[in-house]
């Protein structure tokens, strides 16, 4: 089996998706001769030429509008956005058509459709390339939102996203791109979205994380480990639908749960996650849920100054030590 990056995988699972349905198109900003911004589509133009894969002007509305309608038409559209900060001018599209269609139609039209997009900091992008706007999407009814955390958990949730027949907002963590390698099956794979996972067992407390989050508990959880602590750590991976069975099994074994995630605090996803906990699972709690979140401002265009707003594993930690202790 082969040890790819977060970019190959993509990569390999739109190749595999192009060549085996003729209604899957890619198309995007930059994502054709050039291949994308951080070379995510490098190569698939050539292979399956400019109808299937290419370039869009620099124009959010028009690119979700376009894939709206193709995917209305009967094709499989897979939109690029080349940050998720730039999805706010497309937001009347995605607010006012994307999600309504079938509750529109009665059931009668579907939007199968893929609008991806790398999100998050970490890796000192300027202003607007950085943020988190994963919440503004969950609160969109009618679509799904995927962020995956390794190579091959995103290859076979990008297949399955594609096969969907709903809109599905698939978010990439920037800092994951390249920042590491993991073994990813050969072929083609699906994985089912809708389904959280246990990515370190634990007994002591729940981390409750997904995307570039789940690297920063998994270093969280091995520190506490080297002192005696063991925390769960669970990927949430699909926000919506989100597996709220999976959060509060472990939230009932642990007695204590703490919410990372890398968007602004306020109204962020987190929060709902806090929400259900409270609402579902109060009486197997030993201490109130804690969030470990980015701060209420936009995300700093200075990377000076980065690292104090990107939630990690010190931040963790001592979020840790007061579900602890309380």
């Amino acid at each position: 089996m082969r040890a790819l990056n977060l970019v190959q995988a993509i990569n390999e699972a739109l190749d595999l998706a192009l060549a085996k349905d003729d209604r899957v198109l890619v198309f995007g900003e930059d994502v054709g001769r050039l291949g994308g911004v951080f070379r995510v589509t490098e190569g698939l133009q050539k292979k399956h030429g400019e109808d299937r894969v290419f370039d869009t002007p620099l124009a959010e509305s028009g690119i979700l509008g376009m894939a709206i309608g193709l995917a209305l038409g009967g094709m499989r559209p897979v939109a690029e956005i080349q940050f998720a900060g730039f999805l706010y001018p497309a937001l009347d599209q995605i607010l006012s058509h994307l999600g309504r269609w079938r509750h529109r139609s009665r059931g009668r039209f579907h939007v199968p459709l893929v609008v991806r997009a790398p999100y998050g900091g970490g890796v000192h992008t300027p202003e607007q390339h950085a943020d988190s706007p994963e919440a503004i999407l969950c609160h969109v009814p009618g679509v799904k939102v995927v962020i995956p955390s390794s190579p091959e958990r995103a290859k076979g949730l990008l297949l399955s996203a594609i096969e969907d027949p709903d809109p599905v907002f698939f978010l990439e963590a920037i800092k994951l791109y390249r920042g590491s390698r993991a073994e990813v099956p050969e072929g083609y794979y699906t994985l089912p979205l809708g389904k959280a996972r246990v990515v370190r067992e634990g007994r002591r407390a729940s981390l409750f994380c997904y995307g570039g989050m789940v690297e920063v508990c998994l270093q969280a959880a091995e520190v506490a480990a080297r002192e005696g602590v063991e925390l769960e750590v669970v990927d949430l991976e699909t926000l919506v639908p989100l597996d709220t069975e999976t959060v509060l099994e472990s939230v009932r074994k642990t007695g204590r749960a703490v919410v990372v995630y890398e968007a602004m605090r306020t109204g962020g996803f987190g929060a709902e996650v806090a929400a259900r906990i409270a609402e579902e699972a109060i009486d197997h709690l030993e201490a109130p849920v804690v969030r470990v979140a980015g701060w209420d401002a936009p995300y700093p265009p200075f990377s000076a100054v980065e690292h104090h707003y990107r939630p990690n594993a010190k931040r963790v930690l001592e979020a840790v030590r007061t579900v602890l202790t309380h």
